[in-house]
């Protein structure tokens, strides 16, 4: 089974303009784990007594997920994780040699000794550790295996490949990390952001080439263009590899809806899966197909997600659209005079861009056949 890390409370929170307050933290907490959500990021030690006490608060609802805390690879944000009530901590530090140089002014030794100190210490600690590589996609592939053998040796558990810009294709994305899998007995994370908008496919892509774990976020929040979307990943890998996660996707939409409000960000109605429209059918040929068989149109069925087909009338509908939105009015049409129903709902909606509603239809029967009965 793949493990999905979670970090809507951690990087989804990053998302410029974003902040979560104390009970809508908890009550994401609690809805992710709800889910099935083995294990989540939960928030930032460092930045504050407030935030401590959040995590305390999420770690006291005796959830079932494991939960991760996030910190830099320094002493500081190690000892600010402590009491938490977390079971791992993942300390981050970058890898790429444009980062070590122009971020941190160090070199690659000085990585390899921050490792090695600060990931052994935490172990002194009685702390879980993953390694998080920030900006693994631009490192020199030797120097990560350096970094992951000497995160290995220091007592880490876990390696995050942090694809921190978002660049990587899904070919590239499997290749590092079968590279990295077949060098490394650590668990290997993938991170993925949606910068050219590959991040859910990268995230499949990380998991056929070995990693055990993958970071998502609901609806996608994070950093610029965001995260994997938790829902993408979820449905991807049981639709397209038969990859179940444990978690129950009928709470999508609940879940989604949450975070939704919590982060003032509104999901766009052509989000794929959590979306409003994204399963409703329009134009006549796919009504018609649908009609006939659902799974000429249907790559899966709704009801996984918590959701249902339907069937909106618009500017591409066809006869056998109207045919069925006036039965379910009680109204029954054949197909001569759905025909002359059907250009007054086209009108309609490119006069007011929105799908006609029951009040919409029933005038325009009347002015039909109104119309009908005078000539």
């Amino acid at each position: 089974m793949v493990m999905i890390n979670d970090v809507t409370l951690r990087d989804g929170e990053q998302t410029a303009g974003v902040a979560f307050n104390a009970t809508e933290k908890i009550g994401i907490a609690r809805a992710l784990s709800e889910s099935g959500v083995m294990e989540m990021e939960v928030g930032i030690p460092i930045l504050g007594a407030e935030e401590r006490e959040v995590i305390r608060s999420i770690s006291g609802l005796g959830l079932s997920s494991k939960l991760m805390v996030w910190g830099r690879m320094r002493q500081e944000d190690l000892l600010a994780s402590l009491g938490c009530g977390a079971d791992i901590v993942n300390l981050s530090i970058p890898v790429s040699d444009i980062q070590i140089h122009h971020k941190l002014s160090r070199d690659r030794n000085w990585v390899l000794r921050a490792i090695t100190r600060h990931v052994s210490e935490a172990r002194e600690l009685g702390m879980e550790v993953s390694v998080g590589g920030e900006d693994a996609s631009r490192a020199d592939p030797d120097f990560l295996l350096r970094v992951m053998e000497t995160a290995q040796a220091a007592g880490a558990r876990r390696f995050r490949f942090a694809d921190t810009l978002g660049l990587l294709d899904p070919f590239t994305t499997f290749d590092r990390i079968r590279r990295l899998k077949e060098s490394s007995d650590l668990e290997i994370e993938m991170h993925a952001h949606d910068d050219l908008g590959l991040a859910t496919a990268n995230t499949l892509a990380a998991i056929l080439g070995g990693a055990s774990h993958v970071n998502t976020t609901v609806n996608g929040l994070g950093e610029r263009a965001g995260n994997a979307p938790l829902e993408e990943v979820v449905m991807g890998l049981r639709h397209i590899y038969g990859i179940e996660t444990g978690i129950d996707a009928k709470l999508f939409p609940g879940i989604s809806d949450l975070v939704a409000r919590a982060s003032g960000r509104p999901i766009p109605a052509n989000k794929s899966i959590v979306g409003e429209s994204v399963f409703s059918h329009e134009a006549g040929i796919h009504v018609d197909g649908l009609l006939k068989n659902i799974s000429n149109y249907q790559n899966f069925d709704p009801a996984e997600v918590g959701r249902e087909h339907r069937l909106v009338l618009g500017k591409h509908s066809g006869s056998k659209s109207v045919v069925d939105a006036y039965a379910k009015l009680g109204i029954t049409l054949n197909e001569h005079e759905a025909k002359s129903i059907l250009q007054r709902i086209r009108d309609h909606a490119v006069l007011h861009k929105r799908t006609p509603v029951s009040k919409d239809l029933e005038r325009f029967y009347l002015e039909a056949f109104t119309c009908l009965s005078v000539s």
